[in-house]
């Protein structure tokens, strides 16, 4: 019953609260938004633009984000009281070179950074079961999960300047924001990720989308852990079901079905997620770690169904099996040679 209730609530969720910002009020402050020139992203970037803010659009295309950026500038007039800035940063979370190369690109141009939204990723059925990034990962787990982590890691200087700059009153304010999805509750194997198959994946796509969502849950979780002391807030969330790219390749009789069911929403609604999970003044530094499920809720651990994530990702020393801790090592030993 409990499982019910809860694909009920991330499937057909209550309308949204957090939609907007107000003009101007993110002026002088600097975000990133990975894959931010299609879906999900795009939205979030068109829900950004109005505040002021600096806001770097982090795609694999140039011409598809200048395009995309175009696309969001021509909706408010230059000169328009709150407008933001909009700059296309190169970023291939496929390539550990490319995001290495990203970051330097970034810190060349910017000392700090407010907020950085870790959405980019790959829908569940795009690729074939055997497709790997350039260092040979297995591509979800390389794409959502190593090159994900790196990013952010080499990102750290800017995020702390960020949070000092804000100072302890500010405290949660500099935000990381990781993408999971509702594949990881019915997706994902016992405990969220299985060690032994993580460096070859399994021939269920679902299974390893799922297994590397519930890692981005766990480098959320980690991040919090040693990061929360610097005044950083670390949230995971599920954006929902949307018509976006998560959904990209699904046979067409199956998108029909979930369209004719109202499963799958307009990605404006992903957006509102990800701008609550941003910006909402709801979410403070005591929430560090925390989950959050459309369109911006806050869900403690006590309401997440899949209790063995729960108790997978807590330390050892809670009554966990840390594999929160642990999987941040795996992620860390794959970039070893590499960076």
């Amino acid at each position: 019953m409990e499982a019910l209730r809860n694909f009920r609530t991330q499937t057909w969720p209550p309308p949204p609260e957090f939609t907007s910002v107000t003009p101007g009020s993110q002026k002088d402050r600097v975000f990133i938004v990975t894959g931010g020139n299609t879906g999900i992203g795009f939205e979030l970037c068109k829900l950004l633009f109005p505040s002021g803010a600096i806001i770097y659009m982090a795609s694999r295309s140039k011409d598809k984000a200048e395009e995309a950026i175009k696309a969001i500038e021509s909706s408010i007039p230059e000169g328009t009281q709150g407008r933001g800035q909009l700059k296309f940063l190169h970023l291939d979370l496929s390539d550990l070179k490319s995001v290495k190369a990203a970051a330097e690109a970034f810190a060349s141009q910017e000392a700090k950074l407010d907020v950085l939204w870790n959405n980019a990723g790959i829908g569940a059925n795009v690729l074939k079961f055997g497709e790997r990034t350039a260092q040979d990962l297995e591509v979800f787990m390389g794409v959502h999960c190593v090159a994900t982590l790196l990013f952010t890691q080499l990102l750290l200087p800017q995020l702390k300047a960020a949070a000092a700059a804000a100072g302890p009153s500010a405290a949660g304010q500099t935000r990381v924001i990781w993408t999971a999805s509702g594949l990881m509750d019915n997706g994902s194997p016992p405990n969220g990720v299985d060690f032994s198959v993580l460096d070859q994946g399994i021939k269920d796509r679902v299974t390893n989308y799922g297994a590397s969502k519930a890692g981005s849950f766990f480098l959320g979780r980690e991040f919090a852990r040693r990061h929360g002391g610097d005044g950083i807030l670390s949230v995971t969330l599920n954006p929902g079901n949307l018509r976006a790219g998560s959904f990209n390749g699904t046979a067409w009789p199956i998108v029909f079905v979930l369209n004719s069911l109202g499963m799958l929403h307009d990605p404006v609604f992903g957006g509102y997620t990800e701008l609550y999970a941003g910006l909402s003044p709801d979410l403070k530094i005591e929430h560090n770690g925390t989950y959050v499920i459309p369109w911006g809720r806050r869900r403690p651990d006590s309401e997440i169904t899949r209790r063995d994530i729960v108790k997978a990702m807590a330390p050892e020393s809670e009554g966990g099996l840390g594999y929160a801790k642990k999987f941040w090592e795996w992620c860390e030993e794959q970039l070893k040679p590499h960076v």
